[in-house]
């Protein structure tokens, strides 16, 4: 009766450490990106990726516009800082955000002394282009600076570190702003990454398949501004805890299997 116990026990924990080994783990297939769209097949050398679309402003957007001129009293007529033009402090987020121009409801922004400048669906260079144009009737040898304050990234879910980013830069792809945020977690679903766009009409979703090398040539591999990436949970992460201590658990398991099977023998 004794043996019979203990066997039954010792096959119960083998079949216990068994589902722990195969239920933390992931196939590699999940976690990798761009594999080959076929099984048998090797990676492509080369892509068309589409050429990154410039973004076309709308309301509610913020631009930060920066006037050069010769003329020192130009500068700080036309410059909200331009009292602070020469101080690092005076360019952190909130203080150019504060010192933005909004594109309100008519699709306008407010400018010193030349008033409203319509600027819906204007790229950057074509907002840049139409005030140098309008301010070249006030002054000579103008230079004018037009950046996007709100170009922000937004991640939640299965990222290492979810959370709004601010962008720097031009444009960005979507494997840039997925290292910036620490990349996807192992749980994450990286098959079907919803990609959330606000348009004229309200909010576009996307599924974007990061595991497969074509993602490369899709039209959304370079994100927008105020675009929200969401990843989710694999269906399997209920059974997995990538913070369990699976080691601790199986070598306790390991140890009571060689005891019970010595006590067996004796």
């Amino acid at each position: 009766m004794k043996r019979k116990i203990n066997y039954s026990l010792i096959t119960g924990l083998k079949i216990i450490a068994i589902l722990i080994i195969f239920s933390s783990c992931i196939p590699q297939k999940k976690i990798k990106y761009m594999q080959p769209t076929h099984e048998d097949s090797t990676n492509r050398t080369a892509f068309a990726t589409p050429a990154y679309q410039k973004y076309h402003l709308g309301i509610g957007d913020n631009l930060y516009i920066k006037v050069r001129s010769l003329d020192a009293k130009s500068n700080d007529f036309f410059n909200n800082m331009g009292s602070n033009s020469n101080s690092n402090s005076g360019y952190n987020d909130a203080s150019i955000y504060l010192n933005s121009y909004n594109v309100d409801q008519e699709g306008n922004i407010i400018f010193p002394f030349v008033g409203p400048i319509n600027v819906i669906g204007l790229t950057l260079n074509q907002t840049q282009e139409k005030i140098a144009g309008i301010l070249n009737e006030y002054l000579k040898e103008t230079t004018i600076i037009v950046k996007l304050v709100n170009f922000n990234i937004t991640f939640v879910g299965e990222i290492k570190k979810p959370g709004e980013y601010k962008i720097y830069q031009d444009n960005i792809s979507i494997f840039e702003a997925v290292a910036l945020a620490g990349d996807i977690t192992d749980y994450g679903n990286r098959n079907e990454v919803k990609l959330m766009r606000k348009t004229d009409d309200g909010t576009a979703l996307h599924i974007l398949d990061l595991t497969r090398e074509d993602i490369l040539e899709s039209p959304y591999f370079y994100l927008k501004p105020n675009d929200v990436i969401y990843i989710e949970p694999l269906k399997g992460k209920q059974f997995a805890f990538s913070t369990f201590p699976y080691a601790l658990l199986f070598s306790t398991i390991t140890t009571l299997i060689v005891l019970l099977t010595f006590i067996q023998v004796k």
